[in-house]
């Protein structure tokens, strides 16, 4: 999935996307329920302290 397409299923710029990808930000509690819900996962895994594995 490109930074594009998550970009607009959840109303954000794509480079917020890349944002969260590096670490560089931290996402909105609206913005981690969209990218959880779009993803069918549960928000804690957006907000967890435990690394995302590769």
């Amino acid at each position: 999935m490109s930074r594009r397409a998550l970009a607009d299923a959840v109303g954000v710029n794509p480079q917020t996307i890349g944002y969260l990808e590096r670490g560089d930000y931290n996402p909105s509690l609206e913005l981690g329920l969209k990218i959880a819900g779009y993803f069918g996962v549960p928000v804690e895994l957006v907000f967890s302290l435990v690394p995302f594995p590769p």
